[in-house]
């Protein structure tokens, strides 16, 4: 909005010419959700409060969490409104990748918030039926993928995807595009959702990858750094750079709530919106098997899930782990909360810079 405003004026009024600089409206996207997230927090943590919308603790978890029940959840109303608002204000809202990602966002976000409102409001235990949700995600992943397959954001955008560490190697999907599009959307959403478990954990994870993500859409959307990696150019993707700017403040301002211990969770309605985005900014950037790497930590999280459930039903009740999601396992093995967290954080970052690294090693 402040683009389109003020950037026009920039013949008359000099300093306005700061706004045709991505990196000028990525600092202040950042710098406006951090403030964002500042002031609307303990407002909306008082409202949550007020309402009585606290999480409640499952009885199989780790007896550690039980101090935690009643601590207000959906606190991903902060997150949401910390990453849009200030994209709208600071980005080229004509641009199509950020519209995209804005959408995949906004119904990721209404769809978690649907599940926190059944769990929380209306004491559904379980929330959402799952089929449900799965289906939202789903019809979700094929609008989408049927847009960038028959409306591509840019003239160079295909249906193959690169492979990392290799120069020139893609992967071509045509037609099956639509289903990689699908599977990123639902997987990443779900892989963050079940992240979400300890204080500032899928935050911070969060954060992290947008942070890469931000740098990857800077130098593709610029024809000369993307010309000397040797990394395919998208004219208009660097506007992506501005959302993800945005995403990293939201993400500190919620960590400031969010850090142990806990003021407020950030419920489905945080990370469903959270895991949209992150795969959506990586199919919007060809960067779809990257985002097995950039998110290794995310794709820790859903395997130990899917290791513990058919080790459960195919070996008789036998379980690989003492718990899953992995981060319970490793609270159940004795490590503190503060000490998982802080070591995922470490293994997200040792992911984020690897990722960054593909982009020279080819």
């Amino acid at each position: 909005m402040l683009y389109h405003l003020l950037y026009p004026l920039a013949d008359q009024i000099g300093v306005f010419n700061l706004f045709r600089y991505i990196t000028f409206r990525t600092a202040y996207a950042a710098v406006t959700a951090l403030v964002a997230s500042l002031i609307l927090g303990p407002a909306i943590i008082r409202y949550l409060r007020s309402k009585q919308w606290g999480e409640e603790i499952r009885e199989e978890g780790p007896a550690s969490h039980r101090t935690k029940a009643g601590t207000p959840t959906m606190g991903g109303i902060m997150i949401l409104a910390a990453i849009v608002l200030p994209t709208l204000l600071w980005a080229d809202l004509t641009n199509r990748f950020v519209q995209a990602l804005l959408l995949v966002t906004i119904w990721m976000g209404v769809l978690g918030f649907v599940d926190d409102y059944l769990k929380v409001v209306r004491k559904r235990p379980k929330g959402m039926v799952a089929r449900t949700k799965m289906a939202g995600q789903v019809l979700l992943g094929l609008i989408l993928g049927a847009w960038l397959y028959f409306y591509p954001p840019a003239l160079q955008f295909g249906t193959s995807s690169e492979i990392p560490f290799f120069k020139n190697y893609v992967l071509e999907f045509g037609i099956l595009y639509i289903g990689l599009v699908v599977i990123v959307i639902t997987g990443t959403s779900n892989a963050v959702n079940l992240t979400d478990g300890l204080d500032g954990l899928a935050i911070g994870l969060s954060g992290i990858c947008f942070v890469a993500l931000g740098a990857i859409a800077y130098v593709t959307g610029r024809t000369d750094f993307s010309r000397y990696l040797s990394i395919e150019y998208l004219s208009g993707a660097g506007e992506l750079t501005v959302f993800c700017g945005a995403a990293v403040g939201a993400a500190l301002g919620f960590l400031w709530f969010n850090s142990h211990p806990a003021e407020v969770f950030m419920g489905g309605t945080g990370s469903l919106a959270l895991g949209g985005a992150i795969g959506t900014c990586a199919l919007l950037l060809k960067k779809e098997l990257l985002l097995l790497i950039l998110g290794a930590v995310f794709v820790a999280e859903a395997l130990s899930v899917i290791i513990q459930v058919l080790s459960f039903r195919l070996r008789g009740g036998r379980r690989v782990f003492k718990m899953a999601p992995l981060h319970h396992h490793f609270e159940l093995s004795g490590w503190a909360e503060s000490k998982v967290v802080t070591r995922f954080w470490i293994m997200g970052m040792i992911a984020a810079v690897i990722s960054l690294s593909t982009l020279k090693i080819r």
